[in-house]
């Protein structure tokens, strides 16, 4: 089960774009919710794909956030 999907166009693309969001026991009954990101090239098929642990979250965006500068 899914939640709302937030799509990002893909920088330097025609129609790639990233997918953002999360996912309620992934890996099934009992798995603890993941944010899930993907991202597409070509605007159909998923290249790549990562699940990041809700437990992991804030961590994960201060790094990103740190590389930004």
């Amino acid at each position: 089960m899914s939640n709302e999907t937030k799509i990002i166009p893909l920088a330097n693309s025609k129609k790639g774009f990233i997918s953002i969001t999360t996912i309620t026991e992934p890996y099934g009954k009992g798995t603890d919710t993941v944010a899930s990101i993907a991202i597409s090239l070509n605007g159909a098929d998923i290249e790549w794909k990562v699940h990041i642990p809700m437990a992991n979250l804030d961590e994960v965006i201060t790094s990103l956030q740190a590389i930004q500068k």
